[in-house]
């Protein structure tokens, strides 16, 4: 899925890369981020469904996890090759090593922290996220957190809290912190 805009860009260089739990804001950020930025807006589960011609639902359904995980892999892989893109990730990207490899090497990974109950609040209606249909989401998002949470950090650039927040100061926020992380780092290819 792409987003462009005419306004006028801010200078950022690289590839921007999104990770976070489902509901911590990646794609409704990313899409700003992209705007205000120059760059393309992907989101790799779009990718997925657009290529697959089904939603992600329906892959965990028929294919199971481990081959939605692969398909998932390739297509990072792929996105990652590209330049001047905002990619905002499925929420289990992390769990492969070679997608925290990837993207790592080609971009600023930024990781969208959200509380559980802000997540809970922006999920509980979403019927399109196969791993909270269950009779207890808020236990299953707890487990899911445990264990990613340290894989976003080991590979995060840049850590910021989406709870409570307007997407707009958010980005802001954001915007300032990669201009001061970039001034201080070389660019990444």
């Amino acid at each position: 899925m792409k987003s462009s805009d005419t306004m006028p860009a801010m200078e950022l260089a690289g590839n921007f890369f999104l990770v976070g739990l489902m509901g911590s804001g990646k794609t409704t950020v990313g899409r700003t981020l992209a705007k205000h930025t120059g760059k393309t807006f992907y989101d790799s589960d779009h990718e997925i469904e657009r290529r697959t011609g089904v939603r992600i639902t329906t892959i965990f359904d028929i294919e199971g996890e481990y081959r939605f995980r692969e398909r998932e892999r390739d297509t990072i892989a792929e996105l990652c090759q590209m330049q001047g893109i905002v990619l905002a990730t499925g929420g289990g990207a992390v769990l492969a090593p070679e997608n925290r490899q990837v993207l790592r090497k080609h971009g600023t990974v930024i990781y969208l922290r959200a509380q559980i109950d802000d997540i809970l609040t922006r999920t509980q209606h979403d019927k399109s996220r196969p791993l909270l249909q269950t009779a207890d989401p808020r236990q299953k998002l707890e487990e899911l957190f445990a264990i990613r949470d340290p894989l976003y950090r080991e590979i995060a650039d840049i850590t910021i809290d989406t709870s409570h927040q307007n997407v707009n100061v958010l980005v802001h926020r954001l915007e300032q912190r990669l201009l001061s992380l970039q001034s201080r780092l070389p660019a990444k290819p």
